[in-house]
């Protein structure tokens, strides 16, 4: 089957839901609905996500969807370390879901058990295509039985992804869920706003359309890791609570920035297109397109993390200068009727006006709306990264990685004691004289010398005078005379 739908219309529990009444668990069997032969501890139905943050978010909506039938779920991805998730293995699971490269490491290593699969999922087909994991989808295709139910899920369906669906499904049910009077491929109560603004005033518009009227939680979007960076350090020292998630932060700093987020300890998420895929976020009114989206596709998940389950939304897109021919691609793709944004700059009167930006509005937020409690407030999950790129992703904001003096401070002295270097060994030196060492003899000669010279009366010496160029080339000079000279002689 292959379903699609738009952003926000509920297609994890369109999916969920049937796998989960799928599952056989040990109530089905004392309930006489299912044989014991039927149950398993290896997974029944595996669901393979393209990034981390989608599979953790899957994850905890099928728990939540499986708790009156006891399903276990189990999330299955990189960044944590391999321990836990194989002991969860061991201990029996019914659903799996996971991203592909660690699916496929744990199968490979025969920890993964995936012949009793009876389902197969694969939740945004397009973006695990778009990120180049159609080998590592292949390959994991290949371990699952034959006899099996496949499902393909995703708001956009390229050919790339109708060509998949022809290769490993049999007679695919396509199902649509859009209304019969929605053409539009945007979710109608989204409002959306399209300026032409000035790299160098963006920070300036962004801290002003933070402060609009009936302004939740605001995600916004930015094309490379280090902008996104960027962006974020500069609203946090305008006051505002602000976390980053992009590729460059380890495992554990994005799933404490998402969990400050959700828990409404920032009210403003600036990432990379990573997480632009299915999360979910109850709050989030305002989606700001800090640079241009790549394409039309990466647009409608961009502003599809507002106006969710039939709520409204705002979604602001900057467009550069540079910017303007793709732009209009994206326009005329998606029919919005935006071909040509209008100029705009932090103290355009439509912009406070469009908005709903209240007058007098300057670019940091005032001390008394400082309400939230920052990023700081949300603890770092010790996951069990392996590697440095974890740990330097988990590194306190402004530094260049490792830690700070006062972390080292409040250490255990176990730690302290491992920090500590081990006093280096004194250098031993061998005396030599012209190649050979010098004997007990020659040192003793050696170490009497100085001290005969040793008196009052002894002359200062001299210093060495620095040979010079000038005098350098005056003794060769007569050098050269001294064999004409000789010469003569004869």
């Amino acid at each position: 089957m292959i379903g699609q739908a738009k952003t926000g219309t509920g297609k994890t529990l369109g999916f969920g839901l049937p796998l989960l009444e799928r599952v056989t668990v040990s109530a089905d069997v004392e309930a006489g609905r299912a044989t014991p032969d039927k149950l398993s501890e290896a997974p029944q139905a595996l669901v393979v996500v393209p990034t981390r943050e989608l599979c953790t978010q899957v994850t905890n909506d099928l728990q939540t969807a499986g708790k009156v039938r006891d399903v276990r779920v189990l999330a299955i991805y990189g960044g944590r370390a391999y321990e836990p998730q194989v002991e969860a293995l061991k201990k029996g699971v019914d659903v799996v879901v996971g991203t592909p490269g660690r699916l496929l490491d744990l199968a490979g290593q025969r920890k993964l058990d995936l012949s009793k699969v009876r389902a197969l999922v694969l939740d945004e087909a397009d973006e695990m295509l778009d990120l180049g994991f159609l080998p590592d989808v292949e390959k994991i295709v290949a371990m699952l039985p034959v006899k099996r139910q496949t499902m393909l899920f995703s708001a956009t369906m390229p050919g790339a992804v109708v060509a998949l669906a022809r290769r490993y499904m049999s007679q695919p049910t396509h199902i649509n869920a859009t209304s019969p009077d929605d053409e539009n491929a945007t979710v109608a109560n989204t409002e959306q706003h399209v300026f032409r603004a000035h790299s160098m005033d963006k920070p300036e518009m962004v801290a002003r359309i933070l402060q609009a009227e009936g302004r939740g939680l605001v995600m916004i979007f930015c094309r490379t890791k280090r902008t996104a960076a960027d962006i974020s350090e500069q609203l946090q020292r305008r006051g505002f609570a602000a976390g980053a998630v992009h590729g460059d932060l380890g495992q554990g700093a994005r799933e404490q920035a998402l969990r400050a987020f959700r828990n409404g300890k920032v009210d403003v998420l600036v990432c990379t297109d990573v997480a632009a895929r299915g999360i979910d976020v109850e709050g989030v009114t305002h989606v700001i397109n800090y640079q241009t989206p790549e394409d039309e596709k990466t647009y409608l998940h961009r502003i599809g993390r507002t106006g969710r389950a039939g709520r409204s939304g705002t979604a602001v897109t900057l467009v550069d200068w540079d910017d303007i021919p793709r732009w209009q691609l994206i326009n005329k793709a998606l029919g919005l009727g935006f071909p040509d944004p209008a100029e705009t700059y932090s103290t355009s009167p439509h912009l406070f006006e469009e908005l709903k930006i209240p007058a007098g509005t300057k670019g940091v937020l005032p001390r008394s709306e400082r309400t939230r409690a920052g990023l700081d407030a949300e603890q770092v999950e010790d996951l069990g990264e392996t590697g440095g790129r974890g740990k330097r992703g988990a590194a306190p904001a402004g530094g260049r990685g490792g830690t700070r003096t006062e972390d080292r401070k409040d250490s255990p002295p176990e730690e302290k004691a491992a920090e500590e270097r081990e006093p280096r060994a004194p250098r031993r030196r061998r005396r030599t004289r012209n190649g050979e060492p010098v004997t007990g003899a020659t040192g003793e000669q050696s170490a009497e010398a100085p001290a005969a010279g040793d008196g009052a009366d002894d002359a200062p010496r001299k210093p060495r005078r620095r040979r010079t160029r000038s005098a350098a080339t005056a003794v060769a000079r007569s050098g050269a005379e001294v064999p004409e000279q000789k010469r003569t002689a004869e």
